[in-house]
């Protein structure tokens, strides 16, 4: 068992690409947790394929480290809002947070949302000004920000009373003093831990309490929960009781008790560095993995057997602002690239993800081929897509939409965020109007000095579906944009849709180049010669806002006369290839995209051109 004393819980939260992986690759090397001889790879922390591909963090990590005696607990935590709901259970593990803030950007959207989490749950942060060696760092003007975030956050004046570190995560140094302090070592990072996070407060003589934050899957065990023990020790052996608690009235704090499980705890971990290792024993304080009761929750509360009486609240996670169905692949080509999955499994999988994901909601509505499911935003629910397919698991799924409801006076209200865009200042004028087409409202402009101009608005969710390319588009990828939902608002009206309509197939077979050397004119091709298409599959944009019927497999006519083109060579432009998240945001509302292991496809929900058309008669007979 460790010293109570000697504990200290903390977490990294920050806006996207400020540098949190990176810092701890440095504390990592500062208390020399890895041999010198041994080779270590950058961002060790993202350790899952998918966010060493896009480079972002996807899931809470945590590890621990010794330095002076002292046992420092270390949470990573994701930085886009999408995955917010990592950050906020989190919190309930941990006495103070390292906010770090971009020396150049200044504090982001994610950034207010992670401090006011932190705030509101009464911890006190420990501001980190990172990146401060960079040629256009502006230290003093985004402490400046940071302060005034804080005060804008109702912070108290001890949270207001905040240390503040200066350095380089990528580097390996921070400094209190960023003019007088030599600028080598991490010291002065610890050394505001130790002094500044409070140790974990809890009686060891009472009996053991502990709510699961966390939960992981073993294949051979079983649920595993991870937590803080508030009070109490456990031991391997121990019967514990498990106490599921559930909302009834979020805005008004009202929970009820659904049910208790007596069970053994059958294995129990604490990480040491980025491992976890198994021990008989953990007392108040210490952040560790429990496995035993079978059907453990997020939220649930796990007691001795004298304190079975005591529940602690659920946490508190905020709703999903985005949903799409998934559905079964009832394609042409079916089970040919992947697993072929029933309703049943694909209900399986998702109920198993929501249990660990709490920021993903999970509906049965009755569709006998699909389920509703809910989440923070597109790259929210286009994370779990890419892993299903990983596994793979071959299925289609719906263009997102947001989650409306309304108020007590039955006024329509959805979601709205708030989003912020650095620009070169020459493309200011064609991001403002594409905006304002999108319902957006202009809040302010700040120029940052450097020749970019940072303009922020409050924009419905539903009009930055689909936008993110053409952002890009338009500042030829210069453009920065980054947003965090703010609340629920008065709905803003109708949001024009894709102003360009798509070339769906007519056939099924392979594309031959013929045919779409003549059909490149009328559009933007999505596929190549020799690729497999099917009827009601898209193969392009058009031109034009209306669909077009065509045929990619058409072959040229053979005969034994000669063609005054025989010789005239095809030249195919090189096709647009859809990712998954570029699909997510180009389909229409009558399309899906079919994601298999080896393919993203956009189809039409109904294949045939003859049904399409008679449900299109049929909804304008209704209308």
């Amino acid at each position: 068992m460790n010293d109570i004393s000697k504990i200290r819980n903390v977490a990294i939260v920050a806006h996207i690409d400020h540098g949190k992986t990176t810092l701890l690759d440095s504390v990592f090397r500062a208390t020399r947790l890895f041999r010198e001889n041994a080779k270590v790879e950058e961002r060790i922390m993202d350790s899952d394929e998918l966010e060493r591909e896009r480079g972002i963090t996807i899931r809470s990590k945590h590890c621990s480290v010794q330095w002076n005696g002292y046992l420092i607990n270390i949470i990573d935590t994701p930085g886009h809002a999408d995955f917010s709901g990592e950050v906020e259970r989190i919190l309930y593990m941990v006495d103070s947070v390292l906010l770090l803030v971009d020396a150049n950007e200044g504090p982001m959207p994610q950034t207010r949302y992670v401090l006011m989490r932190a705030l509101k749950a009464g911890l006190k942060p420990i501001v980190v000004l990172n990146k401060v060696d960079r040629p256009n760092a502006n230290v003093q003007e985004a402490l400046n920000a940071t302060f005034d975030l804080f005060l804008e956050l109702g912070a108290t004046d001890e949270q207001a009373d905040f240390p503040v570190l200066y350095g380089s995560g990528l580097d390996g140094w921070f400094v209190k003093d960023l003019e007088h302090d030599k600028r080598e070592g991490m010291d002065a990072l610890f050394e505001t831990i130790i002094s500044y996070v409070p140790a974990p407060v809890g009686d060891i003589r009472k009996p053991f309490l502990m709510q699961a934050t966390t939960l992981t899957w073993n294949n051979y065990i079983g649920r595993v929960g991870c937590g803080r023990i508030l009070q109490g020790k456990i031991k391997k052996g121990d019967l514990i009781v498990r106490t599921s608690t559930a909302w009834l009235d979020r805005n008004k704090g009202e929970w009820n008790v659904t049910g208790q499980e007596i069970a053994k705890v059958s294995h129990l971990w604490m990480m040491q560095g980025l491992k976890p290792v198994e021990v008989d024993e953990a007392s108040a304080g210490d952040v560790v993995w429990i496995s035993g009761p079978e059907d453990i929750l997020i939220g649930d509360t796990l007691s001795a057997e004298e304190n079975s009486d005591v529940a602690l609240a659920p946490l508190d996670i905020e709703e999903p602002t985005v949903s799409m169905f998934f559905l079964v692949n009832n394609g042409p080509f079916a089970g040919k690239e992947g697993k072929p999955v029933t309703l049943r499994q694909i209900k399986d999988r998702l109920i198993q993800e929501a249990r660990v994901n709490v920021a993903l909601k999970v509906e049965d509505i009755g569709r006998p081929d699909g389920l509703k499911v809910s989440g923070r935003g597109e790259l929210h629910l286009a994370i779990l897509i890419e892993e299903m397919r990983r596994e793979g698991m071959e299925f289609c799924v719906s263009r997102p939409e947001v989650i409306t409801k309304y108020d007590e006076e039955h006024n329509l209200l959805e979601p709205v965020e708030q989003l912020i865009i650095d620009i070169p200042e020459e493309y200011q004028g064609v991001v403002i109007e594409k905006i304002s087409r999108r319902k957006g409202e202009f809040v302010s402009v700040q120029n940052l000095g450097t020749g970019l101009l940072r303009l922020e608005f409050n924009i419905p969710t539903r009009g930055l579906i689909g936008y993110r390319t053409e952002f890009l588009t338009d500042t030829r990828g210069l453009g920065i944009m980054s947003s965090r939902f703010i609340g629920y608002d008065l709905w803003r009206g109708e949001i024009t849709g894709r102003n360009r309509g798509s070339m769906v197939s007519m056939d099924t077979g392979e594309a031959t180049s013929y045919q779409l050397d003549s059909l490149q004119h009328r559009g933007t091709l999505f596929i190549s010669p020799m690729d497999e298409v099917y009827e009601g599959m898209v193969i392009g944009e058009h031109s034009r806002p209306n669909d077009l019927p065509c045929n990619p497999t058409k072959k040229k006519h053979v005969t034994n006369h000669r063609s005054a083109s025989k010789d005239t060579p095809i030249i195919l432009d090189v096709p647009r290839k859809l990712t998954l998240d570029a699909a997510l945001e180009w389909i229409a509302e009558d399309e899906l995209v079919e994601v298999t292991p080896l393919s993203v496809r956009v189809r039409k929900s109904i294949l045939r051109q003859d049904e399409r058309k008679k449900a299109a008669k049929k909804v304008l007979a209704n209308c």
